[in-house]
């Protein structure tokens, strides 16, 4: 079973950064990798994803000019740079993996396999 496993979170002042990595313990061809966040009380967002078979990015609006997502192939890894970080940014972020490439990687229903999360936590 395809199990992402997160890591990289932790406790941050506002306007610091961080970076979390996401591995997959099995490489698809093609696929897609993303990340989403749940802050407590609120549903599930998406945050930014990344294609593989094109490095096609996208993003939150809400992350935009902040957030870079990036890869690296050999070791079928997916990044997440944080900066300028805010309390907003405060939640658990988990990253997934769509084995189909398929569009509309905003969209969490299309991915299969979901790491456990990791938590981000924004102090002001």
């Amino acid at each position: 079973q395809v199990q992402p496993v997160e890591s990289g979170g932790g406790l941050v002042q506002a306007g610091g950064s961080l970076r979390l990595s996401c591995t997959a313990s099995e490489r698809f061809d093609p696929y897609s990798m993303g990340w989403f966040r749940q802050a407590p009380g609120k549903e599930r967002e998406f945050v930014a994803a990344i294609k593989w078979t094109n490095s096609a990015t996208y993003y939150a609006d809400s992350v935009k000019g902040r957030f870079t997502i990036s890869r690296d192939d050999a070791k079928t890894t997916v990044y997440l740079q944080m900066n300028s970080l805010n309390a907003e940014d405060t939640a658990v972020y988990y990253c997934a993996v769509d084995p189909f490439e398929r569009p509309f990687p905003w969209r969490p229903v299309l991915y299969d396999y979901w790491g456990q999360g990791t938590q981000v936590t924004v102090s002001s």
